[in-house]
């Protein structure tokens, strides 16, 4: 059984449908990259898969749990799902071992003692133990990512969602940040990646979705959607997409 489930999401915005029914299933430990046009729905799919939005059609499971149900504690299912937003989302007032350790202390009980130690693990694993007591504004928008990053490891999620998290960057950051969540997916993290990084996907994703208008237009591994996509969309959007950032086909 796949490990996350998503059928026939919906999500309308007033008179605009945002989602037109999305299908789509994830395994433990793949990375999924998904692309498209700014405004087709692709980070409000990410937050509609955990229910940040509420979807308006449509059922979501991460292994036998229904997240879409009404029934579903859905604090303890968030729980198993890391959040990466593009803004960050520390903080501001918390040095970076407390935004890391906050939850694992608040959500999972865990004694300070522990939490530390698990958080100071985390913030090694992405190279930031030395700003363990940095606060956000004395850190660099990569490090500020890299300590977001860390705080969704620290909680052992099934899933990370990464909603475009290289773009609040300057670009000689964004490496920094990619090479993190290179190694997550190497060491077999499941992710969901919501990026126009085209290298990135090219080298690391096990499948690429592209969506436009609100539809998954195509799906399918970096080689086929690069090499020989079925749908001529496809092929026009991954060339516009990889000359505006400078990838290679």
């Amino acid at each position: 059984m796949a490990l996350l489930r998503v059928e026939n999401l919906h999500k309308r915005y007033g008179h605009e449908e945002v989602l037109k029914g999305v299908t789509l299933a994830q395994d433990a430990g793949e990375t999924k990259v998904v692309i498209g046009p700014s405004g087709t729905g692709k980070s409000t799919l990410l937050r509609c898969i955990n229910r940040l939005t509420e979807p308006d059609q449509g059922r979501v499971w991460l292994e036998d749990t229904e997240i879409t149900s009404r029934r579903t504690d859905i604090n303890r299912v968030r729980a198993k799902i890391g959040f990466v937003f593009q803004d960050f989302n520390l903080f501001t007032h918390l040095t970076s071992l407390d935004n890391v350790r906050l939850g694992l202390m608040k959500v999972r009980g865990m004694p300070r003692a522990a939490a530390t130690g698990r958080a100071m693990a985390e913030l090694e694993r992405v190279g930031l133990a030395a700003k363990a007591n940095a606060y956000p504004a004395q850190l660099s928008g990569g490090q500020q990512q890299r300590v977001s990053i860390a705080r969704a490891l620290a909680m052992d999620p099934k899933l990370i969602l990464f909603d475009e998290p290289t773009s609040a960057l300057d670009p000689e950051l964004i490496g920094e940040v990619l090479s993190v969540m290179i190694q997550l997916a190497r060491d077999g993290m499941t992710m969901i990646v919501v990026t126009h990084e085209m290298g990135f996907a090219r080298s690391v994703a096990d499948e690429i979705v592209f969506m436009e208008g609100g539809v998954i237009v195509e799906q399918g591994t970096p080689d086929k959607m690069f090499r020989s996509p079925e749908v001529p969309r496809t092929g026009e959007f991954l060339r516009k997409i990889s000359d505006l950032y400078g990838e290679s086909r």
